[in-house]
């Protein structure tokens, strides 16, 4: 059963490596739940983690109904990833009326080819999540990041549970959000599900001696100016016996 490990950096991508995660997702922004990073930085952790890595394609943060620029940057980004070595890409759109925009994803899944593909949490804020799911089936995708539609893993897991049977063998529900080594096995047991996704995620301090507290560079920074989190390999180890221990 693959660990996924979500990072934004190549020092998260050896991290996760020398943990055992089998699989990452690589993104930019993740105070704004992920957006697609750059080029350099695919090409970057392409050179770090020898397993597969599976890029998200996002050009934004905020809603998933995307516009004719939008989707267009999403396509270029796709063949980006994909010349930069990628294994797979993470997508979704969805209507203003909550439904999955099959268009903009058949798209999207043109471009990508024979790239693995996720569809990522636009599924939580879809308006039916049984009828997403049946969408998503439909357009071929083979796995679904969800949190249940609920504000972490652990809130939707009856939810989650209810997903897995309806999805059946047609697709994979994979859980992210709020999930820990801690927390990991339980939500396998109770589940059933195929894949799991964490960040595993630990803070450390910056090493600059001059600091300006009196300044931050955005909202999700203020306070924080001067702390780093990176993956951390002890919790991506812990992750894996975890997920081993839920499967024996």
């Amino acid at each position: 059963m693959p660990l996924e490990i979500c990072i934004d950096s190549p020092a998260s991508a050896r991290a996760a490596h020398l943990g055992g995660a089998d699989r990452v997702e690589l993104c930019d922004n993740l105070p704004d739940g992920g957006t697609t990073p750059s080029l350099g930085m695919i090409e970057a952790v392409r050179a770090a983690f020898p397993g597969r890595l599976m890029v998200i394609i996002r050009p934004r943060g905020g809603d998933f109904l995307f516009d004719a620029d939008e989707t267009d940057a999403m396509l270029r980004d796709i063949r980006h990833a994909r010349a930069a070595g990628a294994d797979g890409v993470v997508i979704g759109c969805l209507c203003a009326d909550g439904t999955i925009d099959r268009d903009a994803c058949a798209r999207l899944l043109e471009a990508a080819g024979p790239l693995d593909v996720t569809f990522h949490r636009a599924f939580d804020m879809s308006r039916d999540l049984p009828e997403a799911l049946e969408a998503v089936a439909a357009l071929g995708i083979r796995r679904i990041l969800t949190s249940g539609g609920a504000p972490d893993v652990p809130a939707g897991l009856a939810t989650i549970a209810r997903l897995v049977q309806q999805a059946g063998d047609r697709l994979s529900i994979m859980p992210g959000g709020g999930v820990t080594p801690a927390n990991l096995g339980d939500i396998v047991r109770a589940t059933g599900v195929r894949d799991i996704h964490l960040s595993a995620r630990s803070a450390r301090p910056s090493p600059m001696r001059h600091r300006n507290e009196t300044c931050f560079m955005g909202d999700y920074t203020r306070g924080r100016e001067y702390e780093i989190k990176t993956a951390d390999p002890a919790k991506v180890r812990a992750a894996r016996a975890a997920l081993d221990a839920a499967l024996r």
